[in-house]
Protein backbone atom coordinates (compact mmCIF):
# COMPACT_ATOMS: atom_id res chain seq x y z
CA UNK A 1 0.00 0.00 0.00
CA UNK A 2 1.28 3.65 -1.02
CA UNK A 3 0.50 7.21 -1.39
CA UNK A 4 -0.88 6.98 -4.53
CA UNK A 5 -0.55 11.09 -5.62
CA UNK A 6 1.01 14.33 -4.48
CA UNK A 7 4.07 15.33 -2.43
CA UNK A 8 4.43 11.69 -1.25
CA UNK A 9 3.82 9.82 -3.87
CA UNK A 10 4.80 6.20 -3.98
CA UNK A 11 5.89 6.79 -0.25
CA UNK A 12 4.53 3.07 1.52
CA UNK A 13 2.05 2.81 4.10
CA UNK A 14 2.35 0.46 6.89
CA UNK A 15 -0.61 -1.87 7.46
CA UNK A 16 -1.81 -3.64 10.46
CA UNK A 17 -1.52 -7.78 9.71
CA UNK A 18 -4.90 -9.59 9.78
CA UNK A 19 -8.38 -9.40 8.56
CA UNK A 20 -9.56 -6.38 11.52
CA UNK A 21 -8.90 -3.61 9.16
CA UNK A 22 -9.65 -3.05 5.76
CA UNK A 23 -7.59 -0.86 3.58
CA UNK A 24 -8.92 1.02 0.74
CA UNK A 25 -6.52 -0.43 -2.35
CA UNK A 26 -4.48 2.17 -4.07
CA UNK A 27 -6.18 1.81 -7.21
CA UNK A 28 -9.68 2.71 -5.45
CA UNK A 29 -8.28 5.42 -3.59
CA UNK A 30 -6.51 6.95 -6.74
CA UNK A 31 -10.13 6.53 -8.18
CA UNK A 32 -11.65 8.34 -5.64
CA UNK A 33 -9.25 11.53 -5.78
CA UNK A 34 -9.30 11.30 -9.34
CA UNK A 35 -13.24 11.87 -8.90
CA UNK A 36 -12.89 14.49 -6.35
CA UNK A 37 -10.54 16.49 -8.37
CA UNK A 38 -12.03 15.95 -11.74
CA UNK A 39 -15.58 16.30 -11.32
CA UNK A 40 -18.08 18.75 -11.96
CA UNK A 41 -18.93 19.29 -8.58
CA UNK A 42 -15.22 18.81 -7.21
CA UNK A 43 -11.92 20.20 -7.81
CA UNK A 44 -8.58 21.86 -6.46
CA UNK A 45 -10.45 23.13 -4.30
CA UNK A 46 -11.88 20.36 -2.47
CA UNK A 47 -8.30 19.28 -1.29
CA UNK A 48 -6.02 22.59 -1.17
CA UNK A 49 -6.09 23.68 2.29
CA UNK A 50 -8.91 21.43 3.27
CA UNK A 51 -9.52 20.43 7.31
CA UNK A 52 -9.92 16.92 6.41
CA UNK A 53 -12.06 14.18 8.99
CA UNK A 54 -10.49 10.80 8.58
CA UNK A 55 -13.57 8.76 10.55
CA UNK A 56 -12.54 4.76 11.09
CA UNK A 57 -8.90 5.76 9.48
CA UNK A 58 -7.59 2.48 9.69
CA UNK A 59 -4.11 3.16 8.95
CA UNK A 60 -4.62 6.54 7.86
CA UNK A 61 -4.66 6.01 4.15
CA UNK A 62 -7.35 8.48 3.17
CA UNK A 63 -6.47 11.61 5.56
CA UNK A 64 -2.72 11.27 4.59
CA UNK A 65 -3.44 10.94 0.76
CA UNK A 66 -5.45 14.20 0.90
CA UNK A 67 -2.41 15.69 3.37
CA UNK A 68 0.24 15.06 0.43
CA UNK A 69 -2.33 16.68 -2.16
CA UNK A 70 -2.20 19.75 -0.43
CA UNK A 71 -4.81 19.73 2.93
CA UNK A 72 -3.94 21.81 5.77
CA UNK A 73 -3.90 19.39 8.68
CA UNK A 74 -5.84 15.81 9.12
CA UNK A 75 -8.01 14.49 12.49
CA UNK A 76 -7.97 10.40 12.44
CA UNK A 77 -10.49 8.72 14.54
CA UNK A 78 -9.86 5.17 14.95
CA UNK A 79 -10.29 2.24 18.19
CA UNK A 80 -8.57 -0.58 16.83
CA UNK A 81 -5.28 -0.94 18.81
CA UNK A 82 -3.21 -2.79 15.91
CA UNK A 83 -4.79 -0.15 13.33
CA UNK A 84 -4.15 2.72 16.19
CA UNK A 85 0.08 1.96 15.75
CA UNK A 86 -0.04 1.83 12.15
CA UNK A 87 -1.54 4.91 11.58
CA UNK A 88 0.79 6.56 14.23
CA UNK A 89 4.03 4.81 12.22
CA UNK A 90 2.71 5.91 8.94
CA UNK A 91 2.10 10.29 10.43
CA UNK A 92 5.63 9.51 11.84
CA UNK A 93 7.20 8.10 8.50
CA UNK A 94 5.30 10.46 6.66
CA UNK A 95 7.06 13.35 9.58
CA UNK A 96 3.35 14.88 9.24
CA UNK A 97 2.57 14.80 13.06
CA UNK A 98 2.21 18.81 13.14
CA UNK A 99 -0.06 18.51 10.79
CA UNK A 100 -1.98 15.34 11.99
CA UNK A 101 -4.50 14.50 14.90
CA UNK A 102 -4.93 10.84 16.29
CA UNK A 103 -8.09 10.70 17.99
CA UNK A 104 -8.08 6.96 20.14
CA UNK A 105 -11.88 6.12 20.48
CA UNK A 106 -14.69 4.95 19.44
CA UNK A 107 -16.43 7.26 16.66
CA UNK A 108 -19.74 7.58 18.94
CA UNK A 109 -17.70 8.88 21.96
CA UNK A 110 -15.91 11.54 20.22
CA UNK A 111 -16.16 14.75 22.34
CA UNK A 112 -16.97 18.36 20.52
CA UNK A 113 -14.43 19.58 17.35
CA UNK A 114 -13.59 21.33 14.74
CA UNK A 115 -15.84 21.40 11.55
CA UNK A 116 -13.87 20.04 8.84
CA UNK A 117 -14.68 20.32 5.09
CA UNK A 118 -13.84 17.43 3.75
CA UNK A 119 -14.78 13.84 5.31
CA UNK A 120 -13.91 10.34 4.72
CA UNK A 121 -16.30 7.94 6.44
CA UNK A 122 -14.95 4.10 6.17
CA UNK A 123 -16.33 2.26 8.45
CA UNK A 124 -16.58 -1.97 8.93
CA UNK A 125 -19.34 -2.99 6.55
CA UNK A 126 -22.85 -3.67 6.57
CA UNK A 127 -23.43 -2.50 10.29
CA UNK A 128 -24.63 0.69 9.40
CA UNK A 129 -21.80 2.87 11.24
CA UNK A 130 -21.95 6.17 8.31
CA UNK A 131 -25.24 7.56 9.73
CA UNK A 132 -24.31 6.63 13.40
CA UNK A 133 -20.79 8.34 12.84
CA UNK A 134 -22.68 11.60 11.07
CA UNK A 135 -26.00 11.62 13.59
CA UNK A 136 -22.89 11.97 16.41
CA UNK A 137 -20.17 14.05 14.44
CA UNK A 138 -22.99 16.89 13.30
CA UNK A 139 -23.99 18.05 16.28
CA UNK A 140 -20.70 18.01 18.03
CA UNK A 141 -18.87 20.56 15.48
CA UNK A 142 -16.94 18.42 13.20
CA UNK A 143 -19.03 18.57 9.75
CA UNK A 144 -18.48 22.24 8.17
CA UNK A 145 -21.67 23.62 6.34
CA UNK A 146 -21.13 22.70 2.62
CA UNK A 147 -18.74 19.83 3.67
CA UNK A 148 -18.01 17.44 1.18
CA UNK A 149 -18.53 13.83 2.77
CA UNK A 150 -17.11 10.55 1.18
CA UNK A 151 -18.15 7.47 2.33
CA UNK A 152 -16.88 3.59 1.60
CA UNK A 153 -19.95 0.80 2.32
CA UNK A 154 -20.81 -2.51 1.01
CA UNK A 155 -21.70 -2.81 -2.02
CA UNK A 156 -24.63 -4.22 -1.30
CA UNK A 157 -25.02 -2.10 1.71
CA UNK A 158 -28.28 0.69 1.59
CA UNK A 159 -26.42 4.48 0.40
CA UNK A 160 -26.13 6.32 4.28
CA UNK A 161 -29.06 8.62 5.42
CA UNK A 162 -28.50 10.47 8.22
CA UNK A 163 -31.44 12.28 10.69
CA UNK A 164 -28.69 14.67 11.70
CA UNK A 165 -27.00 16.08 8.42
CA UNK A 166 -29.36 16.53 4.81
CA UNK A 167 -26.70 15.50 2.13
CA UNK A 168 -27.25 15.46 -1.59
CA UNK A 169 -25.17 12.21 -3.10
CA UNK A 170 -22.65 13.98 -6.06
CA UNK A 171 -21.41 10.76 -7.47
CA UNK A 172 -20.97 6.84 -6.52
CA UNK A 173 -18.64 4.07 -8.35
CA UNK A 174 -18.44 0.46 -7.12
CA UNK A 175 -15.12 -1.10 -6.88
CA UNK A 176 -15.02 -5.06 -6.59
CA UNK A 177 -16.83 -5.30 -2.98
CA UNK A 178 -16.89 -2.17 -2.35
CA UNK A 179 -19.27 1.32 -2.88
CA UNK A 180 -17.81 4.98 -2.49
CA UNK A 181 -20.45 7.21 -2.49
CA UNK A 182 -19.76 11.48 -2.39
CA UNK A 183 -21.60 13.60 -1.02
CA UNK A 184 -22.56 17.20 -0.08
CA UNK A 185 -24.17 18.23 3.38
CA UNK A 186 -26.44 20.74 2.60
CA UNK A 187 -27.38 21.62 6.08
CA UNK A 188 -26.52 20.01 9.78
CA UNK A 189 -29.66 19.36 11.99
CA UNK A 190 -29.51 19.88 15.69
Amino acid sequence: MRIVGGTWRGRALQAPRGATTRPTADRARQALFDMLLHAPWGGRQVVDGAAVLDVFAGTGALGLEALSRGAATARFIERDAAALTALRGNVAVLQAGERCTVLAMDVLAAPPGAPCGLVFLDPPYSQDLVPKALAHLAPRGWIAAGALIVAETARDEALPVSDRVTMSLLAERSYGAARVSAWRAEALVG
